[in-house]
């Protein structure tokens, strides 16, 4: 399944999340889409915020109020419980401080919606014993000279760090060639069998 197939369906997915109504900030939002689905489907209020200029311009072009800057320099520009939803998708593992930028995320929205690939996958598992280099596949395609995904985290990493700075998990989601993972044993076998997760925080 091609990335943008595959964020469609984690587009679909936090569309069902978020609440008719609410008021969402997207960080690293590029060119909008997932803000402008929430409107239409959803009737929110929403912001963007993204680093690359060419996806800000892009995003007001279809419609999406955004601004231009870096998550990891925090959002001090809003206030504490501003928004209903922050979302973070498909963004943590590239920014350069993770920890901050969801404990910010946590602060400003009365819930978070975080996704991210799971690098504990059995395939890329099986890659980098097998192959003895860094992982590479459609939905992970990037050299380890090039790649944007700076801090690599999988689902048991992700519940650790929960658990360690005292915020809740609402509700999780789990991801196989773009299917929601549905079987009664979900959370034993996601830590290997899910490509991606979807979190839904609160503090």
């Amino acid at each position: 399944m091609e990335n943008s197939q595959r964020l469609h369906v984690n587009y679909a997915s936090i569309v069902d999340i978020v609440e008719e109504n609410s008021t969402v900030l997207d960080l690293g939002s590029g060119d909008g889409t997932l803000l402008k689905m929430l409107k239409d489907k959803k009737n929110i209020q929403g912001k963007g915020i993204e680093i690359d200029e060419n996806s800000v311009i892009e995003s007001i072009q279809n419609g999406v109020c955004t601004i231009q800057g870096d998550i990891d320099e925090g959002l001090k520009q809003f206030a504490d419980e501003e928004y209903d939803y922050v979302i973070l998708n498909s963004t943590l593992q590239s920014t350069e401080k993770p920890d901050y930028v969801i404990n910010e995320m946590l602060r400003v929205g009365k819930k978070c919606v975080v996704s991210f690939p799971n690098f504990a996958y059995w395939k890329v598992r099986f890659y980098l014993m097998f192959k003895g280099r860094m992982p590479k596949s459609e939905r992970l395609p990037f050299e380890w000279y090039d790649t944007p995904n700076i801090h690599l985290l999988t689902i048991n990493d992700f519940f650790e760090f929960a658990k360690k700075n005292n915020f809740k998990i609402l509700k999780s989601l789990y991801f196989t060639n773009g299917k929601i993972r549905k079987n009664i044993i979900t959370k034993l076998i996601s830590p290997l069998f899910a490509e991606d997760a979807i979190f839904v925080l609160t503090k």
